[in-house]
């Protein structure tokens, strides 16, 4: 498909090393500051096995991600892919849930990164937080790369700087880390879904397909890259905390990096992990909103959002209007509403998204050895999300549903054949 006038292609500018820090920006993000708690809750002393189940499944993914990604090297990953391989209704399936999820992802990372900042004012931060990193996507991808390098950054250092203090701790015990059973299977699965979900931001290397520079060579590489580097990352600090605070203290842990530093002797260290926790959703925040506006880029293109959200800003190389819709919408959210604590759909949305992922590169060779990650990973999708949370998995049904609607409605009013 070709577009041209305001709906021109996007610069190639991102080489490896850009795509890979974007990527690490997505998984290295607020998730690793939060989702330890609520995983150890569901897994208990299983933690550990539902990190490498996620690893398994976000491995498949990757790859397949990688593959599709080669061949479609264009904005709205998943959405695109499955347009070409399955057919319309599905690549809009998977767009819907990625806008539609990622959207109120934005503003809870908008609205975390306000918690953090200032509390008496999270939402003034919020909508602050919104509008700057707004304007950074505006002037062009190369200056989105460049910010998410310095926040990566001071992550890592701030990970970093947990690890060692918890491992080095008087109260660091490898007894804590033994592998148990007590949060059954599961809990396992569950734990695994809530993990998945934290370090699936390799789908932005994917979603910005048309900025990289030789997208055959360099997405492939780039994807396997960032993710190993976000699972080391991970084992390390899920390995730390649990040797100071144990499954069920990191369970019971409202900020289970903060706390495992203070139960390490280190109470110095608190406000260090709250900066960076709010600089890491800042990252995620910025990642969230580049892959948001990309998809909305290729859903316009092809008239299932407004036409005119396609536009390619002439000196700046960028979907400006799907930036600026995208930005307004979140900002309004950050403002008006908290959303942090109901958007549990967004992790079955992006299950969801990954499952069309896995099933489109199902289709890309017919070798029973090519086929074999995509359908683990299809089937793994299926299970993590299915393992959620009830509520999770009953609104997030909900909105795969309305979109269905939405598709199926406008398909009569236009009676446009789409294949």
């Amino acid at each position: 498909m070709t577009h041209s006038g305001a709906a021109s292609e996007l610069r190639r500018t991102l080489g490896v090393g850009d795509a890979v820090v974007i990527g690490l920006g997505s998984m290295v993000g607020a998730g690793i500051f939060a989702a330890l708690g609520p995983a150890a809750r569901a897994a208990g002393s299983g933690l550990l096995v539902g990190l490498a189940v996620a690893a398994v499944v976000a491995y498949c993914n990757a790859t397949s991600s990688a593959r599709l990604a080669a061949r479609y090297p264009a904005s709205g990953g998943t959405y695109v892919y499955g347009r070409e391989r399955l057919g319309a209704f599905w690549g809009y399936l998977a767009g819907w849930s990625f806008v539609v999820g990622k959207t109120a992802s934005c503003a809870a990372m908008a609205l975390t990164v306000g918690a953090y900042v200032w509390p008496a004012q999270t939402h003034a931060v919020a909508v602050a937080a919104v509008v700057a990193l707004t304007a950074v996507n505006y002037g062009g991808i190369q200056k989105s790369a460049w910010l998410t390098r310095a926040i990566v950054a001071v992550v890592l250092a701030v990970l970093a700087s947990v690890v060692v203090v918890c491992l080095g701790s008087g109260t660091s015990e490898a007894a804590r880390l033994s592998v148990g059973t007590s949060g059954g299977v599961g809990g396992v699965l569950q734990a695994a879904g809530l993990l998945f979900f934290a370090f699936a931001g390799y789908a932005r290397i994917a979603t910005l397909g048309e900025e990289v520079r030789d997208p055959a060579r360099t997405i492939p590489r780039a994807i396997p890259v960032a993710l190993g580097i976000a699972l080391a990352v991970y084992v390390c600090v899920a390995v730390a905390v649990l040797s100071v605070l144990g499954a069920d203290g990191l369970g019971r842990a409202e900020a289970p990096l903060a706390e495992a530093v203070r139960a390490a002797g280190v109470p110095g260290m608190v406000p260090v992990v709250r900066v960076g926790a709010a600089v890491a959703a800042l990252g995620s925040l910025l990642a969230l909103i580049l892959g948001v506006s990309r998809t909305t880029l290729a859903m316009a293109r092809d008239r299932h959002l407004p036409g005119a959200l396609s536009a390619v800003h002439p000196r700046f190389q960028v979907p400006h209007r799907a930036e600026l819709a995208v930005g307004a919408v979140v900002t309004v959210l950050a403002a008006t509403v908290d959303v942090r604590g109901a958007i549990g759909f967004s992790s079955f949305g992006v299950l969801a998204y990954y499952a069309v992922a896995n099933a489109s590169a199902w289709t890309l060779d017919p070798a029973p050895k090519a086929r074999l990650l995509p359908a683990v990973g299809l089937v793994g999708c299926v299970v993590l999300a299915f393992s959620l949370p009830g509520v999770s998995t009953v609104v997030g049904a909900a909105v795969l549903a309305v979109g269905a609607l939405a598709y199926g409605m406008r398909r009569r009013v236009t009676g446009r054949r789409e294949t």
